[in-house]
Protein backbone atom coordinates (compact mmCIF):
# COMPACT_ATOMS: atom_id res chain seq x y z
CA UNK A 1 0.00 0.00 0.00
CA UNK A 2 0.89 3.24 -0.88
CA UNK A 3 2.17 5.44 2.45
CA UNK A 4 0.11 8.68 1.39
CA UNK A 5 -3.04 6.10 0.60
CA UNK A 6 -2.85 4.10 3.77
CA UNK A 7 -2.50 8.11 5.88
CA UNK A 8 -5.41 9.36 4.21
CA UNK A 9 -7.45 6.15 5.14
CA UNK A 10 -6.68 6.16 8.67
CA UNK A 11 -7.96 10.08 8.32
CA UNK A 12 -10.68 9.32 6.79
CA UNK A 13 -11.87 6.46 8.99
CA UNK A 14 -11.04 8.17 12.10
CA UNK A 15 -13.65 11.27 10.48
CA UNK A 16 -15.84 8.62 9.81
CA UNK A 17 -16.37 7.42 12.95
CA UNK A 18 -16.02 9.98 15.05
CA UNK A 19 -18.79 12.19 12.38
CA UNK A 20 -20.88 8.26 12.87
CA UNK A 21 -20.57 8.91 16.80
CA UNK A 22 -21.50 11.98 17.32
CA UNK A 23 -24.65 11.03 14.30
CA UNK A 24 -25.47 8.31 17.19
CA UNK A 25 -26.04 10.74 19.64
CA UNK A 26 -27.85 13.13 18.47
CA UNK A 27 -30.41 10.69 17.50
CA UNK A 28 -30.55 9.43 20.88
CA UNK A 29 -30.88 12.64 22.15
CA UNK A 30 -33.53 13.91 19.51
CA UNK A 31 -35.75 10.37 19.95
CA UNK A 32 -35.60 10.39 24.04
CA UNK A 33 -36.67 14.24 23.84
CA UNK A 34 -39.17 13.30 21.92
CA UNK A 35 -40.74 10.91 23.76
CA UNK A 36 -39.58 12.10 27.20
CA UNK A 37 -43.21 13.45 27.96
CA UNK A 38 -44.95 10.03 27.53
CA UNK A 39 -44.45 6.93 29.69
CA UNK A 40 -44.73 4.23 26.69
CA UNK A 41 -48.44 2.13 26.76
CA UNK A 42 -46.50 -0.43 27.91
CA UNK A 43 -45.17 0.41 31.05
CA UNK A 44 -47.89 3.26 31.79
CA UNK A 45 -48.89 1.58 34.37
CA UNK A 46 -46.14 0.49 36.27
CA UNK A 47 -43.46 3.59 35.24
CA UNK A 48 -44.29 7.69 36.73
CA UNK A 49 -43.90 9.66 34.59
CA UNK A 50 -41.40 11.48 36.53
CA UNK A 51 -39.61 8.24 36.86
CA UNK A 52 -40.07 8.27 33.10
CA UNK A 53 -38.26 11.75 32.78
CA UNK A 54 -35.56 10.98 35.22
CA UNK A 55 -34.53 8.43 32.46
CA UNK A 56 -35.00 10.56 29.73
CA UNK A 57 -33.06 13.20 31.42
CA UNK A 58 -30.26 10.63 33.01
CA UNK A 59 -29.90 9.33 29.23
CA UNK A 60 -29.49 13.12 27.81
CA UNK A 61 -26.63 13.67 30.32
CA UNK A 62 -24.77 10.37 29.48
CA UNK A 63 -24.78 10.95 25.95
CA UNK A 64 -23.90 14.39 26.01
CA UNK A 65 -20.73 13.25 28.04
CA UNK A 66 -20.28 10.75 25.58
CA UNK A 67 -20.13 13.18 22.64
CA UNK A 68 -17.20 14.73 24.09
CA UNK A 69 -15.46 11.84 25.48
CA UNK A 70 -15.81 10.98 21.41
CA UNK A 71 -13.80 14.31 20.64
CA UNK A 72 -11.24 13.58 23.02
CA UNK A 73 -10.77 10.15 22.28
CA UNK A 74 -10.35 10.84 18.67
CA UNK A 75 -7.93 13.86 19.28
CA UNK A 76 -5.63 11.84 21.47
CA UNK A 77 -5.67 8.88 18.60
CA UNK A 78 -4.41 11.90 16.08
CA UNK A 79 -1.94 12.69 18.60
CA UNK A 80 -0.33 9.96 19.30
CA UNK A 81 -0.29 8.49 15.96
CA UNK A 82 -0.31 11.10 13.29
CA UNK A 83 1.00 13.88 15.50
CA UNK A 84 3.89 11.98 16.67
CA UNK A 85 3.08 11.54 20.55
CA UNK A 86 4.22 7.74 20.48
CA UNK A 87 7.29 8.46 18.39
CA UNK A 88 8.14 11.21 21.39
CA UNK A 89 7.31 9.15 24.07
CA UNK A 90 9.19 6.14 22.66
CA UNK A 91 12.67 8.23 22.01
CA UNK A 92 12.20 8.68 25.84
CA UNK A 93 12.32 5.39 26.71
CA UNK A 94 15.42 4.41 24.04
CA UNK A 95 17.21 7.06 25.81
CA UNK A 96 16.84 5.25 29.53
CA UNK A 97 16.48 1.40 28.16
CA UNK A 98 18.21 1.30 24.89
CA UNK A 99 17.19 -1.47 22.76
CA UNK A 100 15.88 -3.86 25.16
CA UNK A 101 12.63 -5.20 25.62
CA UNK A 102 12.14 -2.79 28.99
CA UNK A 103 11.98 0.13 26.41
CA UNK A 104 8.80 -1.46 24.84
CA UNK A 105 7.39 -2.17 27.96
CA UNK A 106 8.01 1.57 29.16
CA UNK A 107 6.44 3.03 25.87
CA UNK A 108 3.37 0.77 26.31
CA UNK A 109 2.99 1.44 30.20
CA UNK A 110 3.65 5.72 29.57
CA UNK A 111 1.47 5.87 26.34
CA UNK A 112 -1.38 3.74 28.72
CA UNK A 113 -1.18 6.28 31.72
CA UNK A 114 -0.75 9.54 29.22
CA UNK A 115 -4.26 8.08 27.84
CA UNK A 116 -5.55 7.39 31.45
CA UNK A 117 -4.64 11.18 32.76
CA UNK A 118 -6.16 12.50 29.83
CA UNK A 119 -9.52 10.27 29.61
CA UNK A 120 -9.40 10.58 33.47
CA UNK A 121 -11.66 13.78 34.04
CA UNK A 122 -14.56 11.87 31.86
CA UNK A 123 -14.74 9.26 34.61
CA UNK A 124 -14.76 12.24 37.32
CA UNK A 125 -17.44 14.01 35.86
CA UNK A 126 -19.51 10.49 34.55
CA UNK A 127 -19.16 9.87 38.53
CA UNK A 128 -18.99 12.62 40.77
CA UNK A 129 -21.74 14.78 38.50
CA UNK A 130 -23.85 12.67 36.31
CA UNK A 131 -24.30 9.78 38.95
CA UNK A 132 -24.62 12.26 41.50
CA UNK A 133 -26.71 14.34 40.30
CA UNK A 134 -29.54 11.32 40.16
CA UNK A 135 -29.15 9.77 42.78
CA UNK A 136 -27.20 6.87 42.19
CA UNK A 137 -23.53 7.93 43.15
CA UNK A 138 -22.06 6.48 46.77
CA UNK A 139 -18.67 6.27 45.50
CA UNK A 140 -16.36 8.93 48.12
CA UNK A 141 -13.23 10.59 46.70
CA UNK A 142 -11.32 8.50 49.23
CA UNK A 143 -12.45 5.52 47.96
CA UNK A 144 -12.07 6.83 44.24
CA UNK A 145 -8.55 7.48 44.95
CA UNK A 146 -8.04 4.17 46.74
CA UNK A 147 -9.59 2.10 43.66
CA UNK A 148 -7.20 4.06 41.37
CA UNK A 149 -3.94 2.91 42.81
CA UNK A 150 -5.42 -0.65 43.32
CA UNK A 151 -6.25 -1.00 40.04
CA UNK A 152 -2.84 0.48 39.09
CA UNK A 153 -0.84 -1.56 41.36
CA UNK A 154 -3.00 -4.48 40.26
CA UNK A 155 -2.42 -3.26 36.15
CA UNK A 156 1.61 -3.34 36.82
CA UNK A 157 1.56 -6.99 38.61
CA UNK A 158 -0.52 -8.27 36.18
CA UNK A 159 0.63 -5.88 33.21
CA UNK A 160 4.21 -6.00 33.47
CA UNK A 161 4.93 -9.72 33.16
CA UNK A 162 2.69 -10.79 30.34
CA UNK A 163 4.13 -7.76 28.40
CA UNK A 164 7.50 -8.72 28.97
CA UNK A 165 6.52 -12.45 27.73
CA UNK A 166 5.00 -10.72 24.67
CA UNK A 167 7.73 -8.50 23.80
CA UNK A 168 10.29 -11.68 24.16
CA UNK A 169 7.83 -13.85 21.98
CA UNK A 170 7.80 -11.55 19.23
CA UNK A 171 11.29 -10.91 18.96
CA UNK A 172 12.18 -14.66 19.45
CA UNK A 173 9.82 -16.78 17.55
CA UNK A 174 9.67 -15.19 13.94
CA UNK A 175 7.26 -14.89 11.20
CA UNK A 176 4.78 -17.27 13.86
CA UNK A 177 5.36 -14.71 16.89
CA UNK A 178 1.59 -14.00 16.79
CA UNK A 179 0.17 -17.72 17.42
CA UNK A 180 2.76 -18.33 20.32
CA UNK A 181 1.32 -14.89 21.39
CA UNK A 182 -1.92 -16.05 21.07
CA UNK A 183 -1.52 -19.20 23.04
CA UNK A 184 -0.08 -17.41 26.16
CA UNK A 185 -2.95 -15.05 26.07
CA UNK A 186 -5.61 -17.99 25.47
CA UNK A 187 -3.41 -19.08 28.35
CA UNK A 188 -3.91 -16.46 30.57
CA UNK A 189 -7.16 -15.09 29.74
CA UNK A 190 -8.94 -18.56 31.01
CA UNK A 191 -6.28 -18.40 34.52
CA UNK A 192 -7.69 -14.71 35.38
CA UNK A 193 -11.64 -16.30 34.86
CA UNK A 194 -10.25 -18.48 38.09
CA UNK A 195 -8.09 -16.15 39.56
CA UNK A 196 -10.62 -13.15 39.62
CA UNK A 197 -13.53 -14.00 41.11
CA UNK A 198 -11.12 -15.85 44.22
CA UNK A 199 -8.49 -12.89 44.89
CA UNK A 200 -8.97 -9.99 42.68
CA UNK A 201 -12.91 -9.07 43.24
CA UNK A 202 -12.24 -9.25 46.90
CA UNK A 203 -9.31 -6.52 47.10
CA UNK A 204 -12.39 -4.38 45.30
CA UNK A 205 -15.43 -5.21 47.03
CA UNK A 206 -16.66 -7.42 50.30
CA UNK A 207 -18.27 -10.91 49.39
CA UNK A 208 -20.38 -12.03 51.80
CA UNK A 209 -22.16 -15.94 51.56
CA UNK A 210 -26.08 -15.23 50.83
CA UNK A 211 -27.57 -15.27 54.58
CA UNK A 212 -31.33 -15.63 53.42
CA UNK A 213 -32.29 -19.39 53.89
CA UNK A 214 -35.23 -18.99 52.31
CA UNK A 215 -33.76 -17.20 49.28
CA UNK A 216 -30.79 -19.99 49.22
CA UNK A 217 -33.17 -22.74 49.27
CA UNK A 218 -34.86 -21.35 46.00
CA UNK A 219 -32.08 -20.75 44.47
CA UNK A 220 -30.26 -23.69 44.78
CA UNK A 221 -33.26 -25.88 44.16
CA UNK A 222 -33.25 -23.47 40.52
CA UNK A 223 -29.41 -24.86 40.25
CA UNK A 224 -30.36 -28.26 40.39
CA UNK A 225 -32.86 -27.83 38.26
CA UNK A 226 -30.21 -26.19 35.71
CA UNK A 227 -27.84 -28.58 36.43
CA UNK A 228 -25.25 -25.47 37.76
CA UNK A 229 -22.82 -26.71 40.45
CA UNK A 230 -21.14 -23.14 41.81
CA UNK A 231 -19.06 -22.29 44.53
CA UNK A 232 -21.38 -20.42 46.81
CA UNK A 233 -24.04 -17.75 46.57
CA UNK A 234 -22.55 -14.22 47.43
CA UNK A 235 -23.83 -10.88 48.20
CA UNK A 236 -21.41 -8.22 47.12
CA UNK A 237 -21.51 -4.92 48.59
CA UNK A 238 -22.38 -2.65 45.31
CA UNK A 239 -24.08 0.00 47.40
CA UNK A 240 -20.44 1.16 48.90
CA UNK A 241 -19.95 2.72 45.14
CA UNK A 242 -23.37 2.91 43.61
CA UNK A 243 -27.11 2.66 43.94
CA UNK A 244 -27.26 0.43 40.47
CA UNK A 245 -28.03 -3.26 41.18
CA UNK A 246 -26.82 -6.83 38.98
CA UNK A 247 -26.45 -9.82 39.53
CA UNK A 248 -23.51 -12.33 37.83
CA UNK A 249 -22.23 -15.19 37.66
CA UNK A 250 -18.27 -15.74 37.55
CA UNK A 251 -15.22 -18.27 37.69
CA UNK A 252 -14.73 -20.84 34.94
CA UNK A 253 -15.11 -24.68 35.87
CA UNK A 254 -15.82 -25.77 39.56
CA UNK A 255 -14.73 -21.63 40.58
CA UNK A 256 -17.87 -20.60 38.99
CA UNK A 257 -19.40 -18.50 41.89
CA UNK A 258 -23.33 -16.52 41.81
CA UNK A 259 -22.67 -12.88 42.88
CA UNK A 260 -25.72 -10.56 43.77
CA UNK A 261 -25.48 -6.86 44.28
CA UNK A 262 -26.69 -5.99 47.89
CA UNK A 263 -29.16 -3.45 45.86
CA UNK A 264 -30.67 -6.41 43.66
CA UNK A 265 -31.61 -8.17 46.71
CA UNK A 266 -33.36 -5.53 48.65
CA UNK A 267 -35.31 -4.10 45.58
CA UNK A 268 -36.65 -7.39 44.36
CA UNK A 269 -38.73 -9.83 45.47
CA UNK A 270 -37.45 -13.44 45.90
CA UNK A 271 -39.56 -14.87 42.83
CA UNK A 272 -38.03 -12.00 40.91
CA UNK A 273 -34.57 -12.80 41.39
CA UNK A 274 -35.09 -16.09 41.08
CA UNK A 275 -36.20 -15.34 37.62
CA UNK A 276 -33.03 -12.77 37.31
CA UNK A 277 -30.59 -15.93 37.89
CA UNK A 278 -32.49 -17.97 35.73
CA UNK A 279 -31.54 -15.66 32.80
CA UNK A 280 -28.22 -16.00 33.82
CA UNK A 281 -28.28 -19.40 33.85
CA UNK A 282 -30.00 -19.84 30.91
CA UNK A 283 -26.85 -17.86 29.22
CA UNK A 284 -24.94 -20.87 31.04
CA UNK A 285 -27.19 -23.87 29.92
CA UNK A 286 -26.91 -22.87 26.22
CA UNK A 287 -23.52 -22.66 26.07
CA UNK A 288 -23.57 -18.63 25.11
CA UNK A 289 -20.26 -18.48 27.41
CA UNK A 290 -18.07 -20.76 25.61
CA UNK A 291 -19.85 -20.22 22.45
CA UNK A 292 -18.40 -16.35 23.28
CA UNK A 293 -15.03 -17.62 24.41
CA UNK A 294 -14.59 -18.99 21.18
CA UNK A 295 -15.33 -16.09 19.12
CA UNK A 296 -13.59 -13.91 21.09
CA UNK A 297 -10.47 -16.18 21.07
CA UNK A 298 -10.70 -16.56 17.25
CA UNK A 299 -11.40 -12.97 16.39
CA UNK A 300 -8.16 -12.37 19.08
CA UNK A 301 -6.26 -14.82 16.90
CA UNK A 302 -7.14 -13.24 13.71
CA UNK A 303 -6.07 -9.84 14.82
CA UNK A 304 -2.57 -10.91 16.08
CA UNK A 305 -2.23 -12.60 12.47
CA UNK A 306 -3.17 -9.11 10.92
CA UNK A 307 -0.65 -8.00 13.05
CA UNK A 308 1.88 -9.89 12.16
CA UNK A 309 1.59 -9.45 8.43
CA UNK A 310 1.11 -5.57 8.80
CA UNK A 311 4.36 -5.40 11.60
CA UNK A 312 7.47 -5.35 9.39
CA UNK A 313 5.58 -3.28 6.41
CA UNK A 314 7.81 0.47 5.98
CA UNK A 315 4.05 1.85 4.40
CA UNK A 316 2.31 1.33 8.05
CA UNK A 317 4.70 3.17 9.77
CA UNK A 318 5.17 5.71 7.93
CA UNK A 319 2.17 6.59 7.09
CA UNK A 320 1.50 7.16 10.42
CA UNK A 321 4.70 9.68 10.50
CA UNK A 322 7.52 7.58 11.11
CA UNK A 323 10.85 7.07 9.10
CA UNK A 324 10.17 3.27 8.81
CA UNK A 325 9.78 -0.16 10.81
CA UNK A 326 9.50 1.23 14.59
CA UNK A 327 10.72 -1.21 17.79
CA UNK A 328 7.85 -3.66 18.89
CA UNK A 329 6.22 -1.84 21.60
CA UNK A 330 5.36 0.78 18.98
CA UNK A 331 4.10 -1.59 16.76
CA UNK A 332 1.54 -3.14 19.35
CA UNK A 333 0.73 0.38 20.40
CA UNK A 334 0.10 1.45 17.05
CA UNK A 335 -2.21 -1.46 15.75
CA UNK A 336 -4.46 -1.47 19.03
CA UNK A 337 -4.87 2.05 18.68
CA UNK A 338 -6.20 1.56 15.31
CA UNK A 339 -8.05 -1.51 15.55
CA UNK A 340 -11.42 0.23 17.25
CA UNK A 341 -11.06 2.63 14.52
CA UNK A 342 -11.35 0.38 11.48
CA UNK A 343 -13.73 -2.66 13.17
CA UNK A 344 -16.30 -0.08 14.41
CA UNK A 345 -18.94 -0.73 11.23
CA UNK A 346 -18.66 -3.92 12.44
CA UNK A 347 -20.04 -3.55 16.26
CA UNK A 348 -23.90 -4.24 14.91
CA UNK A 349 -22.58 -7.62 14.16
CA UNK A 350 -21.97 -8.26 17.93
CA UNK A 351 -24.96 -6.19 18.80
CA UNK A 352 -27.13 -8.43 17.03
CA UNK A 353 -25.47 -12.20 18.42
CA UNK A 354 -25.29 -11.03 21.72
CA UNK A 355 -29.26 -10.01 21.38
CA UNK A 356 -30.09 -13.19 19.81
CA UNK A 357 -28.68 -14.92 23.47
CA UNK A 358 -30.35 -11.87 25.47
CA UNK A 359 -33.65 -13.49 24.10
CA UNK A 360 -32.75 -16.92 24.46
CA UNK A 361 -31.74 -16.48 28.10
CA UNK A 362 -35.47 -15.00 28.76
CA UNK A 363 -37.03 -17.66 27.14
CA UNK A 364 -34.94 -20.10 29.08
CA UNK A 365 -35.60 -18.15 32.52
CA UNK A 366 -39.46 -18.18 31.30
CA UNK A 367 -39.47 -22.06 31.24
CA UNK A 368 -37.59 -22.75 34.30
CA UNK A 369 -39.28 -19.95 36.57
CA UNK A 370 -42.56 -17.57 35.99
CA UNK A 371 -42.54 -14.97 32.88
CA UNK A 372 -44.21 -12.67 34.58
CA UNK A 373 -41.19 -12.26 37.49
CA UNK A 374 -38.50 -12.09 34.75
CA UNK A 375 -40.99 -9.29 33.57
CA UNK A 376 -41.64 -7.41 36.40
CA UNK A 377 -37.95 -7.63 37.63
CA UNK A 378 -36.97 -6.06 34.24
CA UNK A 379 -39.68 -3.18 35.14
CA UNK A 380 -38.44 -2.64 38.65
CA UNK A 381 -34.79 -2.61 37.15
CA UNK A 382 -35.58 -0.46 34.27
CA UNK A 383 -36.69 2.29 36.68
CA UNK A 384 -34.64 1.95 39.18
CA UNK A 385 -31.52 2.03 37.06
CA UNK A 386 -33.08 5.18 35.24
CA UNK A 387 -32.65 3.04 32.09
CA UNK A 388 -34.65 5.12 29.48
CA UNK A 389 -37.31 3.35 27.71
CA UNK A 390 -37.66 4.86 24.17
CA UNK A 391 -34.29 4.39 22.83
CA UNK A 392 -33.36 5.47 19.16
CA UNK A 393 -33.44 1.76 17.10
CA UNK A 394 -30.49 2.60 15.40
CA UNK A 395 -28.26 4.08 18.52
CA UNK A 396 -29.41 0.65 20.29
CA UNK A 397 -28.27 -1.29 17.46
CA UNK A 398 -24.62 0.20 17.56
CA UNK A 399 -24.21 -0.12 21.13
CA UNK A 400 -26.91 -1.94 23.25
CA UNK A 401 -25.26 -5.69 23.58
CA UNK A 402 -29.20 -5.83 25.40
CA UNK A 403 -32.41 -5.47 23.58
CA UNK A 404 -34.46 -2.00 24.55
CA UNK A 405 -37.31 -2.65 27.14
CA UNK A 406 -40.01 -2.85 24.80
CA UNK A 407 -39.13 -5.60 22.95
CA UNK A 408 -37.71 -8.00 25.86
CA UNK A 409 -41.32 -7.22 27.87
CA UNK A 410 -43.09 -8.30 24.69
CA UNK A 411 -40.89 -11.22 23.45
CA UNK A 412 -41.67 -12.71 27.31
CA UNK A 413 -45.23 -11.53 27.25
CA UNK A 414 -45.83 -13.43 23.55
CA UNK A 415 -44.18 -17.27 25.21
CA UNK A 416 -47.01 -17.26 27.74
CA UNK A 417 -49.80 -15.25 26.09
CA UNK A 418 -52.50 -16.18 28.84
CA UNK A 419 -50.14 -14.46 31.64
CA UNK A 420 -52.01 -12.53 33.39
CA UNK A 421 -48.97 -10.06 32.81
CA UNK A 422 -50.96 -6.57 34.65
CA UNK A 423 -50.39 -8.28 37.94
CA UNK A 424 -46.84 -9.02 37.54
CA UNK A 425 -45.91 -5.87 36.74
CA UNK A 426 -47.77 -4.57 39.90
CA UNK A 427 -45.50 -2.21 41.79
CA UNK A 428 -44.28 -3.15 45.00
Amino acid sequence: MDVNTFTYVLAGFVALVLMSRLWLALRQLRHVARHRDCVPEAFAAHIELAAHQKAADYTRDKTRLSMKESVADMGLLLLFTLGGGIALVDHLSASVFGGAIWRDVATVLAVMAISGLVMMPFDIIRTFVIEARYGFNKLTWKLFILDGIKGMLLGLAIGVPLLLITFWLMARMGDFWWLYVWLVWLGFSLTMMVAYPKWIAPLFNKFTPLADEALKARIEALMRRCGFQSQGLFVMDGSKRSSHGNAYFTGFGRTKRIVFFDTLIERLSPEEIEAVLAHELGHFKLGHIPKMMVAHFGIALLVLAAMGWVIDKAWFYQGLGFAGVQSTGVALLLFFMLLPVFTFPLSPLASVLSRKHEFEADAFAAGETRSQHLVSALVKLYRDNASTLTPDPVHSMMYDSHPPASLRVAHLEQLHPHTDSDASLRPA
